[in-house]
């Protein structure tokens, strides 16, 4: 059970989320490592637009201070 919200990313570590940026940008990918400032690793990477892939990117790096949420 996740009691911090660490604990709720390290569940997530290997499993597909969606992150959402500011700018209203959504991305989507399988989360392989993040750090205390939100910075995010994603692999199969992909921008949405309309819940549907815009832009695949492969493995993408998100810098923490962009990140609104992160829904595993």
């Amino acid at each position: 059970m996740a009691n911090r919200p660490f604990d709720l990313l390290n569940e997530a570590i290997g499993k597909e989320v969606l992150v959402m940026l500011k700018g209203n940008i959504q991305v989507r990918g399988t989360l392989k490592a993040f750090d205390v400032h939100m910075n995010i690793v994603l692999e199969s990477a992909e921008q949405l637009e309309n819940g549907e892939a815009k832009t695949k990117y492969g493995k993408l790096m998100v810098r923490g201070d962009n990140v609104i949420l992160i829904s595993p």
